[in-house]
């Protein structure tokens, strides 16, 4: 049986704002970017999203299928394309601020699905999130679950609200990825590394930190620690970096053999090779992406002829 990642969460449209004054369109949201970074890497995935027909979500759904990414059926019945408004600084990072609905299409779980990804806003608007809760609960028969917060605190509210639902999606994960602004904002005052260290004590087999331009470092339920230095490379913007390095790291366990739920116990005991293996594919992905501009994840065959 073919397997396949089942991605749930916002695909939307990045109105970016550049330094130069510039403003483009891109087809954006974080766990569409994942979904899309999956399919360039050749791997099956599949998107369940909440997006319009109108003009935006046209954008949204051409750019997705010509990547190769299947839309669950149901996908586009929202009124509108919801947008994210990012401003770009001089030096290439963003902020955000959004228009956002969600909700979550009818999909299918079985055998077929290897991983179960969601994150980011979705997770957490009233409107989808119980839903997801609820997916990832009964997905983990079937398939290894995967989580990436990217706090969104404009639309996701104080962090002391939103922090109960992030800890629980946490503790239901096989695998989160976390940024150190993120949990610099759910743990105000608190040690980065220490916060990810709790999280890896609470259910995840796998909590990888990663902070920019300069590291990753990750944790195991086991206890191990490893520390990958990011490529340096000229930056373009940072839009859909982490979602690249996400969809990267899935790629890296899917090709050491520890997807799905048949490979819980293997990926609890994953060894500090095999994560520093996963983490320096992620990075490497990731720092193509932020090299070019927007959510542009390579392709396998581009990889493949910069080795």
């Amino acid at each position: 049986m073919n397997q396949r990642a089942l991605v749930i969460g916002e695909a939307l449209v990045d109105v970016v704002h550049a330094a130069d004054g510039t403003v483009t369109d891109y087809p954006g949201g974080s766990p569409a970017n994942v979904a899309l970074g999956l399919a360039r890497l050749d791997r099956m995935a599949e998107l369940a999203a909440w997006f319009g027909t109108d003009e935006r979500g046209r954008l949204v759904r051409d750019h997705l299928e010509a990547s190769g990414v299947q839309l669950v059926p149901g996908s586009d019945h929202a009124e509108r394309t919801s947008t994210a408004v990012a401003t770009l600084a001089g030096d290439g990072g963003a902020t955000y601020t959004f228009d956002l609905t969600s909700q979550v299409p009818e999909v299918v779980l079985d055998d077929s699905i290897a991983v179960l990804h969601t994150g980011s806003i979705a997770a957490t608007l009233p409107s989808s999130a119980d839903a997801i809760a609820e997916l990832c609960e009964a997905a983990r028969e079937h398939a290894t679950i995967s989580y990436d917060p990217n706090a969104r605190p404009t639309i996701m509210g104080a962090a002391d609200q939103v922090r109960p639902r992030i800890e629980a999606l946490v503790a239901a994960a096989d695998v989160v990825k976390v940024s150190d602004e993120d949990v610099a904002w759910l743990y105000p005052g608190q040690d980065v590394t220490a916060a990810v260290r709790h999280w890896a004590a609470t259910g995840p087999a796998l909590v990888v930190l990663t902070r920019g331009g300069e590291e990753s470092f990750a944790v195991t339920s086991a206890g191990v620690e490893v520390t990958v230095p990011s490529p340096q490379v000229a930056v373009v913007d940072t839009v859909g970096a982490g979602d690249s390095f996400m969809a990267g790291l899935l790629d890296g366990l899917w090709s050491a053999g520890l997807l799905g739920a048949g490979h819980r116990e293997l990926l609890h005991q994953i060894d500090a090779q095999t994560t520093r293996d996963a983490m320096a594919h992620a990075a490497r992905i990731a720092a193509i992406v932020v090299s070019r501009a927007g959510a542009n994840p390579p392709t396998r065959r581009e990889l493949e002829d910069t080795e």
